[in-house]
């Protein structure tokens, strides 16, 4: 949704590989806390869990610092279909980096 929301604004002017960038920074700030809110509902450890979450999206960045040219320049289809196609990819990769990674908590013994 920010991406199609800056391709519309800012992708206009400066293009999709900005609208990559201010997406990516909306993103990561809208879905740090719904991601510890209602997805693996965790407290405590916010900016460890905040620089974790981060590295795991740099990676999803990175593959679409990559994908996202190849499919508009070379396969011919639009910023926004491109991105969809990607997100799915990213989103899957990303949930088990969070799992695992950024809202990892140590297991209690009971």
């Amino acid at each position: 949704l920010w991406f199609v929301v800056f391709e519309l604004t800012v992708g206009r002017l400066w293009g999709y590989m900005a609208t990559l960038v201010f997406s990516h920074i909306a993103s990561v700030l809208c879905a740090f806390w719904m991601h510890r809110r209602f997805v693996f509902r965790v407290r405590g450890h916010v900016w460890r869990d905040l620089a974790r979450f981060e590295v795991v999206q740099l990676v999803a960045f990175g593959i679409n610092l990559v994908a996202l040219p190849l499919l508009v320049e070379a396969v011919g289809l639009t910023p926004i279909v491109s991105q969809a196609i990607i997100v799915v990819v990213t989103v899957t990769l990303s949930y088990f980096g969070h799992r695992y990674f950024s809202f990892r908590r140590k297991e209690t013994s009971s």
